[in-house]
């Protein structure tokens, strides 16, 4: 999270040329002749040593200001005779007014310097802007990269020739490597699956599989020797069917689909609980994509990949279309009342009042999402596609043109979503505006977040009733509530879950055509990867629609189902194809999806979830915390996926 000014610590005075680290203090010791002196002074050397280790042995140019994670001391001298003013600029804030962080006052006279301490930013580099004042007339400007607990100075003076003002940055104090905790959690986890890939590997050896047969073999035969149960007129159950594997049956259950289900909701789980408080964990402020804006859209994907599989299953077992639209009216209920009402965000600040209670949300859009591609699934499915003309025009490309209705559906919708977003009048703002008001586009709209998807959520479900604290305020410092979740962005989700839809039709239509499959696959990737180049014209800002999860853009879903599509490919290749994965350990929590979002929202301030830290400021502290709870929901799925415990809705 960047900063600008959050405290300004006091001011001093201080003699140009002096030495910078003061006056050290010198020891002298007598050496004692006897060697009972010399043990006696040392242990007392011992003891001041230990006593000073908490003392300065200089004495400090000035008070080093109390900084907090993701955050850098930054002390400003300045040696000019006039008063400065300092301003910054974050490099993530695109097109942004500079921020007021201080003043500085003159040096008072030749040679003396005038200081100021402020609190800076590490996340992102920072310009800082150093204007005289009253003329307001520019000094210098200075782009850092600060890093987390360092301290800083800058240093400002005029050379030989006065009119010209030099400006340098030094390093006064090392500072702390933030991303050292999760170098090593990465170590630790990628240890953790080279060994269990190795002791599958071990485990799958013909010796192994013989020694443990011989090894299971004789502890059967002395249980039943010794066991009660061993009567004569028993039937033993041989060691064989007890061990061996039956006959291979096919599976119903593509263990690719659950197991990339299981991935992005074990992310989705970490970013939710805080992802260490590591920025790239975090929603992005507006343009542009973080871990965090990965995880929902492919979550929303793969559902409808589900249910592109579960319809065609339930409409060959006989079951009528009109009872598995009703069965998906009351899951989509379901799923929109917990979301509104046991996992609701407002529950932070007290029970929930009609007053404040947001209604959109993640089950929400879910469930939204959910309803509409199942309706329109049910439109257009078949029944059996086992007597499809092959010599028919359009059989090459059947997994597309058989479903043309429910494609023309989406591209009316999307037409919808076109036209509101870049024609629809909105106060005070100009026509398609996308940005995210506050101080972006030089401050011009501070009261346009949004733009048109902010405009219809206040004005259809009322600012009270929608996201009060956005991502946009953390850069931008936008002002106004602004749903992720909102109306609009949800036409934008159906059509997210729609192509994981279609990507449910290539399976069913060339089932165990492994290669097709995956080519296909490969092909639609390119496709909505060429389209978001197109609409993004390959840039974070500068595009017709940049990629934006706040609003939920166009480009932004096409980016997603790419990335979505190549994902898909390789877990559907090495569990699905080669079996080289078997998808452990997210294989568990795709299973039991459901269960695991709720419980861990609604258990997220409870143990071994959290627990109060010793140190609340460190990184290394909220990972572990972070990557336990996540560890936790993983751990629980797997058991109730042993006790064959499932929650379905």
């Amino acid at each position: 999270m960047e900063r600008g000014k959050i405290k300004r610590k006091h001011k001093g005075i201080y003699s140009g040329g002096g030495d910078r680290e003061g006056r050290e203090k010198n020891i002298n010791m007598a050496q004692p002749e006897k060697h009972y002196k010399v043990f006696f002074l040392a242990v007392i050397a011992l003891l001041v040593a230990i006593c000073l280790a908490e003392i300065p042995l200089c004495h400090p140019r000035h008070k080093t200001a109390v900084v907090k994670m993701d955050e850098a001391s930054l002390t400003v001298n300045n040696e000019l005779d006039a008063e400065m003013v300092v301003s910054w600029l974050s490099d993530h804030c695109y097109q942004c007014v500079y921020q007021p962080l201080g003043v500085v006052p003159a040096g008072p006279g030749p040679g003396l310097t005038s200081s100021m301490d402020f609190t800076v930013g590490t996340q992102h580099g920072i310009t800082l802007q150093l204007n005289s004042s009253p003329v307001s007339l520019e000094l210098c400007t200075v782009h850092y990269h600060f890093w987390e607990h360092g301290n800083y100075s800058l240093w400002v003076k005029n050379l030989n020739d006065s009119s010209v003002v030099n400006c340098s940055m030094i390093t006064d104090t090392e500072t702390v490597n933030s991303y050292l905790p999760i170098m090593v959690a990465f170590l630790l986890f990628t240890g953790l699956a080279i060994l269990s890939a190795i002791g599958a590997t071990v485990m799958g050896l013909d010796v192994v599989k013989n020694l443990m047969f011989r090894l299971g073999n004789s502890m059967e035969t002395e249980r039943l020797i010794n066991s009660d149960l061993g009567f004569p007129c028993r039937t033993v159950e041989t060691a064989t069917d007890t061990i061996l594997p039956g006959p291979a049956t096919p599976s119903r259950r593509l263990r690719s689909l659950d197991t990339f289900r299981g991935l992005s909701l074990v992310v989705m789980v970490f970013v939710n609980y805080g992802g260490g408080r590591y920025w790239f964990f975090r929603h992005e402020s507006w343009n542009g994509l973080t871990v965090a804006d990965l995880v929902f859209p492919w979550f929303v994907f793969i559902m409808g990949t589900s249910i592109s599989l579960s319809v065609s299953s339930a409409l060959r077992c006989g079951l009528s279309r009109f009872s598995l639209f009703t069965k998906a009216v009351w899951r989509s209920v379901q799923l929109f009342l917990i979301g509104l009402l046991i996992i609701n965000p407002n529950y932070c600040q007290g029970p929930l009042s009609w007053d404040s209670l947001r209604i959109p949300g993640v089950l929400q859009r879910l469930a939204f999402s959910y309803l509409v591609v199942v309706s329109l699934d049910l439109c257009v499915a078949w029944n059996s596609l086992d007597n499809l003309p092959v010599d028919a025009w359009w059989y090459p490309a059947r997994e597309f043109l058989l479903y043309w209705p429910a494609w023309l559906c989406v591209v009316v919708l999307e037409t919808v979503w076109l036209c509101l977003t870049f024609l629809l009048p909105v106060p005070d703002c100009p026509s398609g505006y996308l940005g995210p008001g506050g101080i972006g586009d030089m401050g011009q709209y501070p009261n346009c977040t949004g733009g048109a998807a902010g405009y219809v959520d206040r004005w259809l479900l009322g600012e009270n009733h929608i996201y009060q604290t956005p991502s946009s305020r953390v850069i931008y410092k936008s002002h106004l509530p602004f749903d992720p979740e909102g109306v609009l962005g949800s036409i934008n989700s159906v059509l997210m879950a729609f192509l994981g839809l279609q990507a449910g039709k290539i399976l069913l239509h060339y089932k165990d055509q492994h290669s097709s499959i995956m080519a296909r696959f490969l092909i639609w990737s390119l496709v909505l990867g060429i389209i978001s180049a197109v609409l993004t014209k390959c840039s974070l800002n500068e595009g017709f629609i940049p990629i934006n999860k706040n609003l939920w853009s166009l480009s932004y879903v096409t980016t997603l189902a790419c990335f979505a599509l190549l994902l898909l490919v390789l877990i559907y290749y090495t569990v699905d194809v080669k079996r080289w994965w078997s998808g452990a350990p997210f294989y568990y929590p795709g299973m039991n999806s459901i269960l695991v979002y709720v419980g861990h929202e609604v258990l997220e301030e409870y143990f071994p979830f959290r627990w109060r830290m010793t140190d609340s400021q460190s990184h290394a502290e909220h990972l572990t915390q972070n990557l336990l709870a996540t560890s936790c929901w993983v751990l629980i799925s797997f058991l109730l996926y042993r006790k064959n415990i499932f929650w379905k809705i």
